[in-house]
């Protein structure tokens, strides 16, 4: 099995289904686990950094760990990408996610910096491994470098006239509400299930592994 990328991975569906779980893993571990961000290693790299000049060394860990399991997990996706499968390598990591957020589901609120690493782990294999979108490069996970890529198209346009570029911005600020998008339904279904809300994504997670097989 080839270790590029799939044609069908970079297609607008599966992409967009994607992003909506992505949002929705964000805010999921920011209001039910801790006030700890999943995707957004920015922030924890801030927090960590605020804990550790003020010698808070049990809340420094707790922003430690997830950065460490996002680490791995693009390492995890790297190794998945490159070792001989019968099964495209996409789909191998759609189906980690799955398992490992639906694990994510069971795990008590004791064990919140678990939880958080799972989800930052499983978060660091889909952006490691879905990185472009009907041949934009995007990020399902965070909104930063999409917003960016956004509006540097748009100014392209308005200076342009380019309809190719008109495209590009239309597809990342459309990304960007899918996501927000995905992180309004996290808030609501974590408000009403508490620590299950996070098999919602592995249903839109699971949503995008079909169309992967379709269209292969």
């Amino acid at each position: 099995m080839s270790n590029q990328s799939s044609p069908a991975a970079e297609r607008l569906l599966p992409v967009a289904l994607l992003t909506l779980s992505g949002g929705l893993q964000d805010a999921y571990t920011y209001l039910r686990r801790g006030r700890v961000f999943a995707n957004a290693q920015t922030g924890n790299i801030v927090l960590l950094g605020q804990s550790l000049f003020n010698g808070d060394w049990s809340r420094a860990a707790r922003y430690l760990l997830p950065l460490t399991a996002f680490a791995l997990g693009v390492a995890a996706a790297e190794f998945l990408r490159l070792r001989p499968s019968r099964l495209h390598w996409q789909r191998q990591v759609l189906l980690w996610e799955i398992l490992l957020l639906f694990l994510v589901g069971f795990i008590p609120h004791s064990l919140d910096q678990l939880a958080n690493a799972l989800v930052s782990f499983s978060c660091a294999m889909q952006v490691q491994s879905f990185r472009q979108v009907e041949g934009v490069p995007f990020a399902s996970t965070m909104c930063i470098g999409n917003l960016r890529s956004g509006v540097e198209a748009l100014c392209a346009f308005l200076r342009t006239g380019d309809r190719q570029e008109r495209r590009k911005a239309r597809l990342y600020f459309c990304l960007i509400l899918l996501f927000a998008l995905g992180a309004v339904t996290g808030s609501l279904t974590a408000q009403r299930l508490d620590l299950p809300a996070i098999w919602l994504s592995c249903c839109l997670l699971a949503l995008g592994f079909w169309p992967l097989a379709r269209m292969e």
